[in-house]
């Protein structure tokens, strides 16, 4: 049965009945200059089939050669990982037959990857971990990529035509593959996104790649079983491909677990397959019967030698590992002096980078925290976008405060600023001279403004000269009003006190 004939379970009611289990495999790719097994540029963004070689098109009589760099990267991701790391391993070729693999197989690792038994502890929203266990880390060349072209879809049914790209054939990957994520219940949408943002933010802190999801620097599938209990058999597993960003990943599972219970309470069965994630509908669809690692008949690749990691190699790898994401946070709390819960507020929006960034660029701990988590924060929400998609920069959002701190404009100018730099009208600086929001220091406006506001009312001088200090706010009001917000208001109170005495 599919998802277009398939009455979705609600949510809670399917976590009531079912246990959920998951399996996740990341795909990252390494920042390296070239690609996995030859000398092609491993870039982003060049003119179709031009970064190739005859390694990339697997033309006959071309061999293939080890990216040392690649293999580091490997280690380092697997050091990290808390995994054991091979003594000796070797690559093997997975045979399939798609247009982006033009080897027709693609030479991966199998029953001998490079890392090994790990284990990476994930921090859920409201503070608590949960460890995931990590059966293997693995080497491999990234495919091609096709595009399918005319139809309504842009996948390959309906399409007038494909065309491929061998750019991306070659570039090099470490794919990361848990073990059964089980325990989970309710949270698993939760666990699945922090485990894959976790590793995201790891790929990061060790310099091994971009890790840019939205480039598909980073890509999830995500697999999914139900099962009555926990004590339960595992169920049959469907894998969702290539989810390329942490709030699709929770979705994702989210509604596998939904539809998987529709389909059990109609009486079917799961077909173990891969699906497909539509982001705009939020939906899987059925893809193609998923294959198990005997279908892709794997051998050893007869062209490489095994790598075998010298041990003291190794250990100098591991001792010049960075500070890594979760030691980093607790020092930047510490630093920074936030409470744990203004902390956790932080990590769960992705904005621990923005914050640090934006103090580097002069503005005070809280000051960032003030901006990034308050208007750009309520900002993304109503935009649907993560706070980094936004169009402003820390060192933006520093010269802002400075602004502020110096005071040439106060908070509620600060605001309309905001909205400038959103709306691609420049820098800060730049949109406060564009739409003149510098606030008013001379004191001859002021006085002017203040008087009028006094004439308009004259008891409230008899009230403010008795001693009832209260009305002043009335006078600061009107005074705000008539410079469009563009007073300073500790000035004018001062102002408004001084002329009443003199008066």
């Amino acid at each position: 049965m599919t998802s277009t004939t398939t009455e979705l379970v609600d949510y809670d009611d399917a976590i009531a009945r079912f246990d959920p289990v998951l399996g996740i495999e990341v795909h990252v790719e390494l920042g390296t200059r070239t690609k996995m097994f030859d000398g092609a540029p491993a870039g982003f963004g060049e003119e179709p089939n031009t970064s190739v070689t005859p390694v990339s098109l697997g033309l006959p009589g071309s061999l293939p050669v080890v990216n040392g760099t690649a293999v580091e990267y490997a280690i380092r991701i697997g050091l990290a990982l808390n995994c054991q790391i091979a003594e000796s391993c070797r690559f093997a070729r997975k045979n399939y037959f798609y247009p982006d693999v033009p080897k027709n197989f693609q030479t991966s690792q199998y029953d001998e990857p490079i890392a090994f038994e790990g284990h990476v502890d994930v921090e859920l929203e409201d503070g608590t971990t949960f460890r995931v266990e990590i059966e293997r880390a693995h080497m491999e060349e990234d495919a091609g990529k096709n595009t399918h072209v005319g139809g309504a879809t842009g996948r390959i049914h309906g399409a007038e035509y494909s065309l491929v790209d061998y750019n991306r054939a070659g570039i090099p990957l470490v794919e990361i593959v848990t073990k059964p994520i089980t325990g989970a219940g309710e949270r698993a949408p939760e666990v699945a996104r922090a485990y894959v943002q976790t590793l995201r933010d790891l790929f990061r802190a060790l310099e091994v790649s971009e890790a840019r999801m939205e480039r598909g620097n980073v890509r999830a599938d995500v697999n999914v079983s139900l099962r009555p209990t926990p004590d339960s058999p595992l169920g049959t597993r469907t894998e969702t491909k290539n989810v390329n960003s942490f709030r699709s990943v929770e979705r994702a599972v989210r509604y596998e677990i939904s539809r998987q219970a529709g389909v059990l309470d109609a009486g079917g069965t799961i077909v173990q397959e891969t699906r497909h994630w539509h982001e705009d509908t939020g939906i899987t669809t059925s893809g193609r019967i998923k294959s198990d690692a005997e279908d892709y008949r794997y051998f050893p690749e007869p062209d490489l030698v095994p790598i075998a990691p010298d041990r003291a190699w190794v250990e100098e790898i591991r001792a010049s590992l960075p500070e890594l994401p979760a030691a980093r946070r607790r020092r930047l709390q510490g630093e920074w002096g936030y409470a744990d819960a203004e902390m956790r507020d932080v990590v769960n929006a992705g904005a621990v980078e923005l914050i640090e960034a934006t103090t580097a660029a002069g503005a005070s701990p809280a000051a960032a925290r003030k901006w990034w988590m308050g208007e750009l924060a309520r900002t993304a929400k109503q935009q649907e976008v993560e706070l980094a998609e936004l169009p402003i920069t820390p060192a933006q959002i520093g010269q802002l405060q400075r602004l502020v701190d110096e005071g040439r404009i106060n908070d509620k100018l600060a605001r309309q600023v905001l909205e400038g730099v959103l709306a691609g009208e420049g820098d800060p600086e730049a949109v406060v001279q564009a739409r003149g929001l510098e606030v008013v220091s001379d004191d001859g406006p002021l006085l002017a403004a203040i008087d009028d506001a006094l004439a308009a009312q004259p008891d409230i001088a008899d009230k403010i000269r008795s001693g009832n200090l209260g009305p002043v706010g009335a006078i600061i009001g009107a005074v705000m009003k008539a410079t469009r917000g563009q007073a300073d208001a500790g000035r004018v109170r001062e102002l408004v006190l001084e002329r009443v005495q003199a008066g």
